[in-house]
């Protein structure tokens, strides 16, 4: 009996997006990162093209952390004052294929940091390291108006991946990453329909949509994972099946979630049964962050190196 062939032809894809501008480029960055360009569900390559394989991009802090557990903060503790060390330490010991900054520093109720804090930092760290840089705002609206143009001149060329905006607040942003030639991320809070808009929104200011990266904003445990995780999904099936304003790669803030919720920052008397702190934290953060590959997440945001080298092995593994 001849087995009948029930694989999926797909008439769409994920948009390719190149990080970072080399020399020749107009940029300083010695590697750039090209991600998305699927023409198949993940991890079914009998399919179609998987695309590039999915990228780790690590956290770096303008300022150190306040809400971390020791458990996470313990391979940084020597570099938590000085971003750029912190940033070249993820990529020459940890192996981070991008680094992350995330503003924190800048927000109101965290430092009310200045732009030129903002800007001295991204100088540091792009002179300390050649993987394409991911720049994330504050998330408050009227601060990073201020402060993301900014940051966005002073790192002009470079190509970086810059966040993020909604629905309400992209006008200023957009029109900044257009001027200066970056990347940009879109966030929705967990909702295709405004995951969708946004990307109308942004691209009807004549922003290229090779050049939007999406991200949904998700709790790591629970209501969180399950809801997100069915979310990027349907946005993956919605590009394959040729709807070009969900065509976009995907990025995930896994290690931000998983070590912010209360459960992870518990100590080991109040959850036992969970085990070890030490253990449990990298577990999660690592487990979190393969699932949401299968959903189809082309950037995965993390925290701790030992989930870092779990899931880039396990990315080199199946792709």
């Amino acid at each position: 009996m001849e087995i009948p062939n029930v694989a999926d032809k797909w008439s769409g894809g994920v948009n390719e997006i190149t990080l970072g501008a080399t020399k020749d480029k107009g940029g300083s960055r010695q590697k750039t990162i090209t991600i998305g360009g699927a023409k198949s569900i993940p991890f079914m390559d009998f399919e179609g093209n998987p695309g590039h394989k999915p990228v780790v991009a690590m956290d770096v802090y303008d300022t150190p952390p306040e809400d971390w557990p020791e458990t996470l903060s313990k391979p940084f503790a020597d570099v938590l004052n000085d971003p750029a060390q912190w940033a070249k330490k993820c990529v020459e010991q940890y192996g981070a294929d991008l680094i992350c900054l995330k503003l924190e520093g800048i927000h109101p109720d965290k430092g009310d940091k200045s732009a030129e804090h903002a800007v001295m930092v991204v100088k540091s760290i792009l002179a300390a390291v050649g993987v394409p840089l991911l720049i994330w705002g504050c998330e408050h609206d009227e601060k990073d108006n201020e402060v993301m143009p900014k940051v966005s001149q002073a790192a002009k060329g470079e190509n970086c991946l810059m966040g993020v905006v909604t629905q309400d607040n992209y006008k200023t942003l957009t029109a900044t990453c257009l001027a200066d030639g970056h990347s940009l991320i879109t966030l929705a809070p967990v909702d295709i329909n405004i995951a969708k808009q946004v990307n109308i929104l942004v691209s009807e200011m004549d922003f290229p949509l090779n050049r939007i990266v999406m991200f949904q904003s998700t709790g790591a445990l629970g209501y969180g994972m399950e809801y997100t995780y069915s979310i990027q999904e349907r946005e993956r099936l919605a590009a394959l099946t040729g709807d070009k304003m969900m065509s976009m790669p995907v990025i995930c803030d896994v290690g931000h979630e998983a070590w912010r919720t209360k459960e992870a920052k518990s100590d080991d008397s109040e959850v036992p049964q969970w085990g070890p702190r030490d253990e449990r934290g990298p577990i999660w953060e690592a487990i979190t962050a393969v699932s949401l590959l299968q959903s189809g997440a082309d950037i995965i945001r993390m925290n701790h190196p030992r989930a870092v080298a779990a899931v880039k092995k396990c990315i080199d593994r199946l792709y």
